[in-house]
């Protein structure tokens, strides 16, 4: 463990970078999330047809896979991104592909009823999803979507994989010049849990808020 010590602070530089990585994936990642789960129920059919296909696409395939090609296959395109975009964009593209299902299926889940009382009140789709069918949806949608930032959080150990000096990158240096493997990925391990342990309680934070300012629908359909 002493060998370990002198290391710490690149450990902790590899836990800014990762903690980067996770903010700004997860702002893409719920972006995309309620782009392409409202398009899939109140799209036009040729943009429902495209979020379908996103959906399918990246929900189906590896993740680390999606990562390659994005950094290694991409380029063949003439499209040239730096591994932290191309580890910010995959992250994103992936977890918002299974953040638009959590989307889609809170926005079905709110009565019809509802939706049929702003047809009647002569609101367009539009102002429906705003103000009738979206603050009904969110207090649903919260814990899902907070289980999905957890996953992308672990999901950034991959982009170690495409040169990116997070804490995974990090903690393999560190235990081929110390060889001190038990010491170097049980702190690593508690640096991820109190990565994980903030963005539990942003999101219990985030669904007491949306609890109180929309309150908890009753009834699921």
């Amino acid at each position: 463990m002493e060998a370990v010590v002198p290391y710490l602070p690149q450990l902790l530089e590899g836990l800014r970078t990762t903690a980067i990585l996770t903010a700004v994936g997860l702002a893409l990642a719920l972006a995309l999330s309620f782009a392409a789960g409202l398009a899939r129920v109140a799209g036009p059919r040729p943009v429902r047809a495209l979020a379908l296909v996103y959906g399918e696409a990246f929900r189906g395939s590896s993740l680390l896979v999606q990562m390659f090609w994005i950094y290694f296959a991409l380029p063949a395109f003439g499209i040239h991104l730096g591994a932290f975009a191309a580890g910010v964009l995959t992250l994103g593209l992936n977890v918002g592909a299974y953040g638009a299902e959590v989307v889609r299926g809170a926005v079905l889940a709110v009565p019809r009823g509802q939706r049929e009382a702003g047809i009647a009140l002569g609101f367009t789709r539009l102002q429906r999803l705003r103000r009738i069918v979206v603050p009904q949806a969110l207090p649903r949608m919260i814990p899902p979507l907070g289980n999905l930032a957890i996953e992308l959080l672990k999901g950034t150990a991959l982009v170690s994989l495409i040169t990116i000096h997070d804490l995974t990158f990090r903690a393999q240096l560190i235990r081929s010049a110390t060889l001190e493997t038990g010491a170097v990925f049980g702190i690593v391990l508690l640096l991820y849990l109190l990565l994980s342990l903030v963005l539990t309680g942003g999101v219990r934070a985030v669904e007491r808020w949306a609890g109180a300012r929309y309150g908890v629908p009753r009834h699921a359909g």
